[in-house]
């Protein structure tokens, strides 16, 4: 079995293909999958799904570039909404300074929301972070110093000066199609390095769909496309790492249950 750690369902759900997507997900050998919350105004679709599914967990939070639509998001409506049995993370929250599609002011002060509801439900933060390593470790450090937050950072594909930190802050890397891309040499030595322990996968379906499927739609299938590559470039078997990066999503993700065998 492996785990997509980051995918949006709900995406997909509205284009009517949802239930082919998850048919050839099985078939692929994905057993479990985390759908992920962008807004608040959709969760409701997003936990929908989870529900429906016994192989499909859910978060809740705000997108970076979503944040100047909900900036009045709070702290307590996070926790409240991450009671549901089916929510297993807080987020995707963080900060892109790329594409700034909210006020970065904005961006900084609704992630310190979601790192605050992290510490109180006690769940893991899912973290996007693009153009924003700095600003990025200094919000989870203010987190970690008052204690109780752990999570991911989600589709890694910057420098050490993100993951370097945010493994020391006890933090996980997943890493997306992004990695067997060929001009992503910088992305594959950080990646030859990181720790079994702090090691996840993922598809962020519907978007950066792996070689050999790059230019496609991508989906949780995918993720296995990843794993031939991640494990050819760690030196290790696909079987190990399909259990290596399962049992973490578990470990981070502990309110999930495994699928029963």
């Amino acid at each position: 079995m492996i785990v997509d750690s980051h995918c949006h369902l709900d995406y997909m759900a509205r284009e009517g293909i949802l239930p082919d997507v998850l048919a050839r997900a099985r078939a692929a050998g994905v057993g479990t999958m985390l759908t992920i919350g962008t807004t608040i105004a959709e969760f409701p679709q997003v936990q929908a799904i989870a529900e429906a599914h016994d192989d499909i967990w859910c978060s809740v939070g705000v997108h970076p570039h979503h944040a100047a639509e909900e900036p009045d998001t709070s702290v307590e409506q996070l926790v409240a909404l991450s009671r549901h049995p089916k929510v297993i993370a807080i987020g995707e929250c963080g900060l892109d300074y790329h594409y700034d599609r909210s006020p970065r002011d904005v961006q900084r002060a609704v992630f310190r929301t979601h790192v605050e509801a992290a510490r109180q439900s006690g769940l893991p933060l899912v973290v996007h972070s693009r153009n924003a390593d700095a600003d990025t470790v200094e919000v989870l450090a203010e987190g970690a110093a008052k204690g109780g937050v752990r999570g991911l950072i989600h589709c890694f594909s910057t420098t050490r000066r993100l993951s370097g930190p945010a493994i020391d802050l006890g933090f996980s890397i997943s890493l997306s199609g992004i990695v067997t891309f060929p001009k992503s040499t910088d992305l594959q030595e950080i990646a030859k390095e990181l720790p079994d322990e702090n090691l996840l996968v993922e598809t962020d379906a519907p978007y950066l769909a792996p070689v050999p499927k790059r230019g496609k739609k991508n989906e949780p299938a995918f993720v296995v496309h990843t794993a031939d590559f991640l494990a050819q470039l760690r030196g290790t078997s696909r079987e190990r790492l399909d259990a290596v990066t399962s049992d973490n999503f578990f470990r981070l993700f502990d309110k999930a249950r495994r699928p029963s065998a």
